[in-house]
């Protein structure tokens, strides 16, 4: 780009501020051999013929070339002169080609993913697993002078909305707080817009383009809520080169947007004759500001957010992202801060990072021979890449799992039971539990109250126990409600595990019993054909297929067995947990539930449903047992599912199953009561049944 941006991502990619253009290959310029010197070197000699940039492959995009002229008389002492002047010619023209190609790309590229199922009539646009989530959302998209001139005095929450209060907090939280408001409307805002759906602004200005360009940026920062997990902050903006332009229009496109290390945004503003420039803002606490728990884990600070029922959080999303990635001391307090950048006990990140702000702690640091209880909150935007990957009509069961056990493990953690043992690599794994849905309910933008009470914490030598129960609520009722046990264990406990049978090899059902008919259904091929909603898919595709006897298992109703291969590159493994990858519990009983899906549909039970939906069936409790892990290096997963009964009523199947998972030689899940239910669409009211 013209502002020097360009970096070399190996031969034939070019990349601007982080977009890579891998289709444009170029061999090196050749001097006869001798490798460019930009030092005048009279004792090299002069090349025998014109320089000149050749590309590799022919395509749709041309590269002048330098021109070639006589040295005049008075440089015939330094022949390398007009080397260096073809040089960078060329390297200019091919910035400028690349330039034209990055806006065009820019520009004209919009992805268009599919559209969510909703209550609402309206799509949705899906996220990404692993984008970004907004700390706030705004209905509006467009702002007129006015709103902007608001935005410029701080009044942010009169413009976007109540989710934008922060009480007295962030008085220096504004766009234009450095120099005059150049911006004169925007015409609009999309969180999900852009050539990389991070986001998109245009915007219309009069006056300095480069002013106009860093407070479109701003703005764009604000209505992404960026500001609101800190109290006393600034906008900041590292200095961009000029945007020179006789446009008055322009448009951001967002690139990266993160928490960590502070709130950030970097976007390539894009005027309307072509050019650009990138533009980073960050959110910066003031000195001495307080941004996380202090010593001993004392929150007797506000750290500026405010939760969903309008009460000030103690811990919030910029808490979350550094437990799960970045700074534990900034997380937790600084007795946690030697941890950083080690593996040790976190948060997942990422699309499965599913717990937001902390409302309400009671226990204290250190006192582990007590009970505590602590009170949470999860965001679940009807965007969220869960409910488009899901076959199930409302949020899939590892988001009830997870988001109640991140809960609970968060607070486990804050009490300290990995600081009695500082020096020690500690791993946290959850050993299992037993949970139940009291009702059926649609999670889309809703926020769920997460309650949870640790009532034991017991020390073993290497490890440590903690024992928990919980509860889930949304618009103040119980949805959901368990216990759990999480364990944090040294290396030499977790390399010395023995699975769920003492270290025996116990076979599958199938190799126990050898049955002579086995059919095959192909989940891959399924999933692949137009229509096929009742399937999860994309980063919920977790089986290609499942072998079925029929009659068969230990209930003789019938048996179900899948293997998965494992690949070190699987997305799960860079999300749970960060240094410390196993494939989430939670994902191992998705991958049962999709082998039940799979099964019902193909026995038929739908057929006379007007719209068959699947769900999490109410009021039966579901256990789990955990006593290994899955490795990045374990090669495969072996899966078998017991149908233990089939329920049918008025409007409505459910299976209830048993299941167990072995990692090579060792069983290592077990499900019990597991159940899936398919039926006609929920009602109107958000209820699902």
């Amino acid at each position: 780009m013209n502002d020097g941006s360009t970096r070399d991502h190996g031969e034939g990619a070019l990349a601007f501020d982080g977009l890579a253009f891998d289709g444009l290959a170029f061999d090196g310029l050749a001097f006869d051999g001798l490798a460019f010197d930009p030092v005048d070197t009279p004792s090299i000699p002069a090349p025998s013929a014109p320089v000149a940039v050749v590309p590799k492959a022919a395509g749709p995009v041309a590269f002048a070339q330098a021109p070639h002229r006589a040295l005049s008389a008075a440089e015939q002492d330094n022949p390398l002169r007009d080397i260096r002047i073809a040089v960078t010619e060329a390297h200019r023209a091919h910035l400028d080609a690349h330039t034209r190609i990055q806006h065009a790309i820019l520009r004209a590229a919009r992805t268009t993913p599919a559209p969510l199922r909703s209550l609402t009539a309206a799509p949705v646009t899906v996220a990404a697993e692993g984008a970004f989530k907004p700390l706030a959302r705004a209905d509006r998209r467009t702002l007129d002078r006015a709103a902007l001139e608001s935005l410029s005095h701080g009044d942010i929450a009169a413009v976007f909305g109540t989710d934008y209060d922060q009480a007295e907090a962030n008085p220096e939280i504004r766009i234009a707080r450095a120099s005059p408001l150049r911006l004169t409307a925007i015409t609009d805002i999309d969180l999900r817009g852009g050539a990389l759906s991070r986001g998109r602004l245009r915007a219309r200005f009069d006056g300095d383009a480069t002013t106009a360009a860093v407070q479109a940026v701003e703005t764009f920062a604000v209505y992404a809520g960026l500001h609101l997990c800190l109290v006393d902050a600034t906008l900041t903006a590292a200095p961009p080169s000029r945007l020179e332009t006789g446009s008055t229009e322009l448009e951001i496109v967002v690139t990266q947007i993160d928490l960590v290390p502070r709130p950030h945004l970097t976007a390539e503003v894009i005027a309307g004759d072509g050019r650009s420039i990138s533009v980073t803002v960050t959110v910066t606490e003031k000195s001495g500001s307080a941004i996380g728990p202090g010593t001993g884990g004392t929150l007797d600070h506000w750290t500026g957010r405010i939760g969903h029922g309008g009460e000030r959080v103690l811990l919030n999303e910029f808490h979350m992202a550094h437990l799960a990635r970045g700074d534990q001391g900034i997380a937790l307090g600084p007795e946690f801060a030697h941890f950083t950048g080690h593996r040790s006990t976190r948060l997942p990140t990422g699309g499965l990072l599913l717990v937001d702000r902390i409302s309400r702690f009671d226990g204290t640091r250190g006192v582990l021979d007590r009970s505590a209880s602590y009170d949470s909150e999860y965001d679940s935007p009807a965007d969220s890449w869960y409910y488009a990957d899901s076959a199930n009509y409302s949020a899939p069961h590892f988001v009830y799992m997870e988001t109640s056990l991140q809960a609970a493990l968060l607070m486990g953690l804050y009490v300290g039971p990995t600081l009695t043992a500082p020096d020690q690599t500690l791993s946290l794994r959850n050993l299992g539990g037993t949970a139940t849905v009291l009702r059926q309910v649609d999670l889309r933008d809703k926020t769920v109250a997460q309650s949870s009470r640790l009532l034991s914490t017991t020390m073993l030598p290497g490890s440590s126990l903690q024992t928990f129960e919980y509860t889930l609520s949304v618009d103040g009722e119980e949805f959901y409600r368990g216990e759990t046990m999480f364990g944090y264990f040294s290396d030499e406990a977790l390399g010395n595990q023995t699975g769920l049978d003492a270290g025996r090899t116990k076979p599958t059902w199938r190799e126990a019993n050898l049955p002579s008919t086995v059919r095959t259904i192909d989940i891959a091929g399924r999933r692949s054909t137009s229509g096929a909603r009742l399937c999860s898919r994309g980063t919920l595709a977790l089986l290609d297929q499942i072998d079925v006897v029929d009659g068969g298992g230990d209930h003789g109703n019938g048996y179900l067995h899948a293997v998965r291969r494992i690949d070190p590159d699987d997305w799960f493994f860079a999300r749970h947990f960060h240094l410390d990858p196993v494939i989430p519990g939670s994902l191992g009983v998705e991958t049962a539930i999709q082998a039940v899906q799979e099964w019902m549909l193909d026995a038929g039970f739908g057929s006379g449903m007007a719209d068959p939906q699947f769900s999490i069936p109410a009021d039966i409790d579901f256990t789990w047992k955990y006593r290994g892990q899955f490795l990045p290096t374990d090669r495969q997963c072996e899966l078998e599912v017991h149908i233990k009964a089939v329920e049918r009523r008025n409007d409505s199947v459910i299976v209830t199953v048993e299941a167990s998972l072995w990692k090579p030689g060792l069983r290592i899940y077990e499900l019990n009561d597991l159940a899936v239910e398919l039926g006609d669409i929920p009602t109107s009211d958000g209820a699902l049944r």
